[in-house]
C-alpha cells in the first residue's frame, strides 16, 4: 500500500494511542497524510499507565514523521467530562471529525504476562476469578467506548458523514480463553452493531475491526513476541483503507478481520508480507 497522502484534509481522532494498536493506526493514517488527534493517558508531564515510558506526545510526533499532522491531548476516556471536553476542542479547532477510532482498552493493566494485581492467571477458570475484574474490563471497554461515540456522533450525524471504528477481536469464532476478555469483546461488537443500525440513517458508519496477535510492547515485554502474527501498522492501514473507501458504508455493523481487508484493499504489515487472519488455539 502507497503511503501517500491519500488521506490528505482528513480529520481523524484515535482513542488509547499512547502504546499498542492505537499507537499503530495513528501511524498509518499519518503516512497517509491526515491530521490526527491522538488520545491517552500517558502524558510526558503527568502519570504513566502501570509506569511504562511510552505517551500520547510521543505518537502525535510519530504521525508528524510519518507526513501526517500530529495532535496530542489527554483524555481518560473512562471520563464522561473528559471525553465530551476532548470532542468539543477537536471540533472547535479542526470544524469536523471525520473518523473516529476507539483503541481504548484497560483490560489487561497490571498484567505481568502471568498474572493480574488480584493474582488471579488469563483463563483462569471463571469460579476462581474476583468478579471485579470483569467491571473494570467493562469500563475501559465498551463503557469508555459508548462515551467516545455518543460524544462524536451528533457532529457525525449533523454532516451526514464519517466513520466509527472500534477496534475489538471477533467473538463469532468461538470463545476467547478468558471469560472477562470475551464478555468484554462480545459487548464491544454488539455496541457496534447497535451504533451501526442507529446510524445508517444518517450517513454514519460503525463497524468492529478484529486484528490478530499484535507484537504490542506489553506482549513485546512479557517474552511473547515470537508468538505474534503481526505489527500494529497492519491494523492501522486497514483503518487508513476504509477511511479512504467512499463505499465504507457496506461495511456497517461488521467486525471485519485485518487480515481480510489487506487482501481486499491490498495493503501490507511493516515488512510487506500479508499476514493471514490469527486463529485461537481453542477453536
Amino acid at each position: 500500500m502507497s503511503s501517500g497522502p491519500a488521506l490528505a484534509g482528513k480529520v481523524c481522532l484515535v482513542a488509547g494511542a499512547s502504546r499498542g494498536l492505537g499507537r499503530g493506526i495513528a501511524r498509518a493514517l499519518g503516512q497517509a497524510g491526515a491530521t490526527v488527534i491522538v488520545t491517552g493517558r500517558s502524558s510526558e508531564a503527568g502519570p504513566r499507565t502501570d509506569q511504562r515510558s511510552e505517551t500520547f506526545e510521543d505518537t502525535a510526533r510519530e504521525v508528524e514523521a510519518s507526513g501526517g499532522r500530529g495532535e496530542p491531548y489527554r483524555c481518560d476516556h473512562t471520563n464522561e467530562r473528559e471525553v465530551d471536553q476532548l470532542v468539543a476542542w477537536s471540533l472547535r479547532r479542526f470544524g469536523r471529525l471525520d473518523c473516529v477510532v476507539d483503541a481504548v482498552w484497560g483490560g489487561n493493566e497490571g498484567y505481568d504476562g502471568e498474572r493480574y494485581p488480584d493474582g488471579s492467571a488469563f483463563g483462569a477458570p471463571f469460579w476462581r476469578r474476583p468478579v471485579a475484574r470483569l467491571g473494570e474490563s467493562l469500563e475501559s471497554g465498551v463503557y469508555a467506548q459508548l462515551l467516545l461515540a455518543r460524544a462524536v456522533a451528533p457532529a457525525m450525524v449533523q454532516m451526514r458523514q464519517g466513520l466509527i471504528v472500534t477496534v475489538s477481536f471477533d467473538t463469532a469464532g468461538g470463545y476467547l480463553g478468558d471469560v472477562f476478555y470475551d464478555l468484554s469483546k462480545a459487548a464491544m461488537n454488539r455496541l457496534t452493531l447497535a451504533m451501526a443500525q442507529e446510524l445508517k440513517p444518517y450517513g454514519v458508519t460503525a463497524l468492529g475491526l478484529s486484528p490478530g496477535h499484535v507484537l504490542t510492547e506489553r506482549v513485546r515485554d512479557a517474552g511473547m513476541a515470537a508468538e505474534t502474527t503481526e505489527t500494529p501498522l497492519y491494523a492501522g492501514r486497514a483503518v487508513a483503507a476504509l477511511v479512504a473507501d467512499p463505499d465504507v458504508a457496506r461495511h456497517a455493523g461488521q467486525v471485519l478481520h485485518v487480515a481480510d481487508l489487506a487482501r481486499a484493499y491490498g495493503f501490507t504489515d511493516a515488512d510487506g508480507s500479508q499476514p493471514d487472519r490469527f486463529i485461537l488455539r481453542n477453536q
